[in-house]
């Protein structure tokens, strides 16, 4: 029975996970001939403990989580006190590269908010300045690896939009001095696909949680193809839609139901059955929900509006590699699990334990109650706090 105590260590993983998970940090740039202006939003706990923050996903992972848990709860005039004192040794890790010279920018304003739920990232805003030399040549933006991810933007005219996500310690394009810098297709497709399996793995606990759940109502293929199409099918069409502002719903409505949607696939699994058209119907719903959350992501970054069906596609491709690989993995537990079961002899109360289908329920039994057990958890925490 291993692997049922594998799957219980594996599901309560989200509990932890979620508190303190490590976002990318987005900067607005402004380029002028004369200088650059960044509006960043970031944690700014995470760079004053010193925390790796390209190198964790989560800060509890780190070994400064009890100073980020400290800073954490500093009261907004504090925080930003300590961080402006730190700035000097923080400010070259901010690149701003303008052909071979690097330029260091000074803090203009800094706001930060009231300390609110603790166990949520807290997003500071600033912004910075930095002037440039003389001449035509644009400029790179970027930050140190150990300060994590970035999402860099440019604005132009109308709705023209440069959106870079940046693994930690690239650089963006040259941002120009007039107009904004351009991805070429390739370059977004790329990106884009990235994006998503990222979001998915190791970022969208609630999503594989989902997957999971409806993993665990069958082993058979048929039921999980029907599943997993029509949840494909129906976050597709939600993304689309909401990526192109044809349809908008506040997070705060999105993120509470896709918690709820995660407790009823899982409960449902405790009764077993076969596929049926109302199954269906419902994971059509739960995946117009989760659509909607997908989109939410795209809309932190941003699109390039000369990118966008490629983005738009690419970001979808990596969301279902993503799936496809929670759903590989649940797969290869189950089937290494029966294999090491067949290897032993067992006494004859114990031979159930041989059979893949037995093997299977059983994890299912466990694994739905633990992932019911999340999804109320994150009912109660998106609803009430």
């Amino acid at each position: 029975m291993s692997s049922l105590s594998l799957m219980c260590a594996v599901l309560s993983l989200p509990l932890a996970a979620s508190a303190h998970e490590v976002r990318p940090a987005i900067a607005d740039v402004l380029v002028t001939d004369m200088a650059v202006e960044i509006e960043l939003e970031f944690a700014a706990e995470g760079l004053l403990s010193g925390i790796d923050l390209g190198s964790v996903s989560d800060t509890n992972e780190a070994p400064q989580a009890d100073r980020y848990d400290a800073l954490r709860q500093q009261k907004p005039d504090a925080l930003e006190a300590a961080f402006r004192a730190a700035w000097p040794d923080l400010a070259p890790g901010l690149i701003l590269k303008v052909g071979d010279t690097n330029l260091i920018a000074d803090i203009v304003t800094m706001n930060v908010p009231e300390v609110g739920d603790v166990e949520l990232p807290r997003d500071s805003r600033m912004v910075v300045l930095a002037v440039l030399p003389e001449g035509e040549q644009g400029v790179q933006v970027g930050w140190l690896p150990e300060y994590g991810p970035l999402i860099v933007r440019q604005s132009g005219a109308g709705d023209d939009l440069y959106a870079g996500y940046l693994p930690a310690g690239e650089l963006s394009d040259t941002l120009p001095r007039t107009g904004i810098a351009e991805i070429n297709k390739l370059t977004a497709f790329v990106t884009y696909t990235i994006i998503g399996i990222e979001h998915i793995i190791p970022k969208g606990m609630d999503h594989i949680l989902f997957v999971l759940a409806l993993f665990m109502f069958a082993l058979k293929l048929r039921p999980l193809i029907i599943q997993i199409s029509a949840f494909t099918l129906a976050h597709t069409l939600t993304l689309a839609l909401a990526t192109l502002d044809y349809v908008s719903v506040s997070p705060q409505i999105v993120e509470p139901l896709i918690a709820a949607s995660i407790v009823y696939a899982a409960v449902e699994n405790l009764f077993g059955g076969s596929i049926g058209a109302r199954r269906v119907v419902l994971i059509v719903l739960f995946g117009l929900l989760h659509g909607l959350g997908f989109a939410s992501v795209l809309g932190e970054i941003g699109l390039e509006r000369s990118n966008l069906v490629i983005s738009l596609v690419a970001f979808n491709i990596g969301v279902e590699i993503g799936q496809l690989a929670v759903i590989a993995c649940a797969f290869a537990t189950i089937y290494v699990a029966s294999a090491f079961a067949n290897r032993r002899r067992y006494e004859n109360e114990e031979l159930a334990v041989q059979n893949r289908a037995v093997l299977f329920r059983g994890a299912s039994m466990v694994g739905s109650l633990l992932i019911a057990a999340i999804g109320i958890l994150w009912v109660i925490e998106r609803t009430l706090f």
